[in-house]
């Protein structure tokens, strides 16, 4: 179902790749869209821009190793309301990256968020090879 959000249809249209992906049928349209050659996951990772232009962010692990991020995997989509799962941002020794700039990898975690995808004005997709 396609809505009348530029944010939502995006969102929508990562989460078909990626579940095409999944299904790994090697006739399939998508079948070299994420693993042309080699291997680049089952995830396009995405950040978000509120109305103002600022990333939206989101909190990870609270209580235990308390973590934020901005970038974000899509799991599940209904009625512009989706399912996200937190990626962890780290830099190029491991640690927790704190500035976009610095991320060198996003690493799945098991902390999702639901948003309204209606709230948001811009999407920004990022390289498939950033998810380990």
């Amino acid at each position: 179902m396609r809505n009348n959000n530029c944010v939502c249809d995006a969102v929508e249209n990562i989460l078909d790749q990626q579940e095409a992906v999944n299904e790994k049928c090697s006739t399939s349209c998508y079948s070299n869209l994420l693993n042309p050659v080699k291997s680049l996951g089952d995830t396009i990772p995405f950040i978000l821009f509120n109305e103002k232009g600022s990333l939206f962010k989101a909190f990870g692990n609270v209580g235990g190793d308390c973590f934020e991020t901005t970038f974000f995997r899509v799991e599940n989509i209904r009625n512009c309301c989706a399912t996200l799962r937190l990626l962890l941002p780290l830099d190029c020794h491991g640690h927790l990256a704190h500035d976009v700039c610095d991320v060198k990898k996003l690493v799945k975690t098991k902390n999702c968020v639901e948003v309204d995808l209606t709230c948001f004005c811009a999407i920004q997709c990022l390289s498939p090879r950033l998810v380990n």
